[in-house]
C-alpha cells in the first residue's frame, strides 16, 4: 500500500480502513462538546475528528481512515501535510510569528505578491495585497475598483457565492444559509443571469449568446454603464454547483467590461491554484482579468487570501486605505511560497487534468445508466454530479446520497443552489487507486439512490 510522508512525522498508509461506525464513538464524544461549546450556526457535514491527514487521507480520532473528496472545500490541494509547506513554516515559527506587514515589513509578503503578479493572467504591470479570507479579498477587490472608477453599483450572478460578511452575503445569490435573516444588505449590488448551461431555458446551444445578451441588457438597462464600478464573477461558479458557464460567456462579458470601464473582477477563491487543470480557471478561456481574488489553495490551510490586479488600479488608492493587521502573517507567507513551489515541483497542473480524465468518465457512464444523474460538469480536480428526480429537471436532495459516501468513508460535500449537487474536489495529490476507490463508493450511493 503506498503511504504519504508528512514531513517529520510517520507515513500515512493511503488506504481506507474502517475500524467503527462513521462517525464513531470518540467522534461522537468530541461532537457532543461542540454542542456545548459552539454555537449551532457552525454546521459540520461530516462529525468525524480528525488526528492525521495527508496524501488522500484523513484519520479520525477512531482510527479511521477515509477517502478525502473534499480538500477542505478545496483548501489543501497540495495535500494536508506537503512537505515543503510543513518546512517552511516550521523555520518560521521558530524566528518570528508576527510583526504586522503594516508596522514592520518581511520579505516573504513580498515574495509572494512576486509570485502572483508573475503567476496571474495576463502580462500587463500588475500589484498585489495579502488579506485573511476569500471573503476578504472580495471585499477588497470591490473596494479598490469604486475607488478607482468613481461608480458605486456592482454586478454580480445568479449562483454565485462571495462570502459571508455584510458586502460579500450581498453579493452571494443563494439566500439559505448564508444570507437568512441577515440583513438589511449592502446597497448598490444588481444580479445577472449566468449561463447555466443544463438549466438554460432554450438549451445549452443558446446559453452563452442569450445569457450574456440579458447581462449587458440588464446592466445597461436598470443601472446604467456609466454607473457600474464592478462586475465580480467566479469562473466556474462554487458553491452554486460547480456550473461551467457556457463556452462564450465570460470572454464576451470581460469584452463588455472592458469597452465600458468597468472593472472584471474574477473571483478565483475555489477555482484557483492548479485545481481546474490551468493554474488559474478564467485561463481556459484567455480571460484577462482587471483584478483576481485568490485564497484556499493559496497556502496549504494556513488563513491566506490576495487581490491581484492593474497596477493603476491598485495604486489609485491612498496610502493605509487597505490594509489589517493579520493580512499576510509570515507563517501563512512561507505556507503559500512552499504551495507554489509544490504545484510547479510536481507537476500538479497536470495531475489536475488526470484526474478529470479519471472521474469524468466513469461519472458520465452513471448519467447513462441512472436517471437520477441529471448533469455530470466540471473540469480538472473540480467535478460535480447534479441529481435530479427521474425524468425531469426537479432537483433531487444530495444530501442522502452524500451520507451514504460517508458511511463508506468518503468525505464528499454538497453544494448547488437547490442542493442536490455533489461536488469533489479531492487532493491534486491524491493516489490514482484511491480516486477509483472512492468513485465506486460513489457509484453504489447512487445506485442505492436510484432504487429508493
Amino acid at each position: 500500500m503506498s503511504t504519504a510522508t508528512t514531513q517529520g512525522g510517520p507515513q500515512l498508509p493511503q488506504e481506507r480502513r474502517l475500524v467503527t461506525e462513521i462517525p464513531g464513538p470518540r467522534s461522537r464524544e468530541l461532537l457532543a462538546r461542540k454542542q456545548s461549546a459552539v454555537p449551532p450556526g457552525i454546521g459540520t457535514t461530516l462529525p468525524v475528528f480528525v488526528t492525521h491527514a495527508g496524501g488522500g487521507v484523513a484519520v479520525d480520532v477512531d482510527g479511521n481512515s477515509l477517502i478525502d473528496f473534499g480538500s477542505g472545500i478545496a483548501v489543501t490541494s497540495v495535500g494536508n501535510s506537503a512537505p515543503r509547506v510543513v518546512e517552511r513554516v516550521r523555520r518560521q515559527v521558530g524566528d518570528f510569528t508576527h510583526t504586522c506587514f503594516m508596522v514592520t515589513p518581511y520579505e516573504s509578503y513580498v515574495a509572494v505578491c512576486e509570485r502572483l503578479n508573475e503567476l496571474t493572467p495576463g502580462d500587463h504591470a500588475k500589484r498585489s495585497f495579502l488579506v485573511n479570507s476569500g471573503a476578504e479579498a472580495v471585499e477588497n477587490a470591490v473596494k479598490v475598483a469604486r475607488h478607482a472608477t468613481g461608480r458605486p453599483a456592482v454586478v454580480v450572478f445568479d449562483h454565485g457565492y462571495h462570502g459571508r460578511t455584510l458586502l460579500t452575503m450581498t453579493l452571494t445569490a443563494k439566500n439559505m444559509p448564508y444570507k437568512d435573516g441577515f440583513g438589511p444588505f449592502a446597497p448598490e449590488v444588481y444580479r445577472a443571469p449566468l449561463a447555466y448551461p443544463f438549466r438554460w431555458p432554450t438549451g445549452p446551444e443558446n446559453c452563452a449568446e442569450e445569457a450574456a445578451a440579458q447581462a449587458i441588457d440588464m446592466i445597461e438597462k436598470q443601472i446604467g454603464a456609466e454607473h457600474v464600478a464592478a462586475v465580480v464573477i467566479e469562473p466556474i461558479a462554487g458553491e452554486g454547483g460547480f456550473i461551467v458557464p457556457a463556452r462564450g460567456f465570460l470572454p464576451r462579458i470581460a469584452e463588455f467590461c472592458r469597452a465600458n470601464g468597468i472593472v472584471f473582477i474574477a473571483d478565483e477563491v475555489q477555482t484557483g491554484f492548479a485545481r481546474t487543470g490551468d493554474l488559474f480557471a478564467c485561463e481556459d478561456e484567455g480571460v484577462v482579468p482587471d483584478i483576481i481574488c485568490t485564497a484556499k489553495g493559496i497556502a496549504g490551510g494556513l488563513p491566506l487570501a490576495a487581490v491581484t490586479g492593474r497596477a493603476d488600479l491598485l495604486d489609485s488608492v491612498h496610502v493605509s486605505g487597505l490594509g489589517g493587521t493579520y493580512g499576510g502573517n509570515p507563517l501563512a507567507c512561507e505556507a503559500a511560497l512552499g504551495v507554489l513551489e509544490t504545484i510547479e515541483q510536481d507537476k500538479l497542473v497536470d495531475r489536475a487534468r488526470h484526474i478529470e480524465e479519471v472521474m469524468l468518465p466513469r461519472l458520465r457512464a452513471l448519467r447513462e445508466r441512472y436517471d437520477i444523474v441529471g448533469d455530470v460538469r466540471g473540469r480538472g480536480a473540480m467535478i460535480a454530479v447534479e441529481l435530479v428526480r427521474p425524468g425531469t429537471r426537479e432537483p433531487l436532495p444530495a444530501g442522502p446520497v452524500a451520507a451514504r459516501c460517508h458511511a463508506e468513508g468518503l468525505i464528499v460535500l454538497t453544494a448547488g443552489t437547490y442542493g442536490n449537487v455533489l461536488r469533489f474536489l479531492p487532493p491534486l495529490v491524491i493516489p490514482d487507486h484511491l480516486l477509483e476507490e472512492g468513485l465506486s463508493i460513489v457509484e453504489r450511493a447512487i445506485a442505492a439512490a436510484s432504487t429508493v
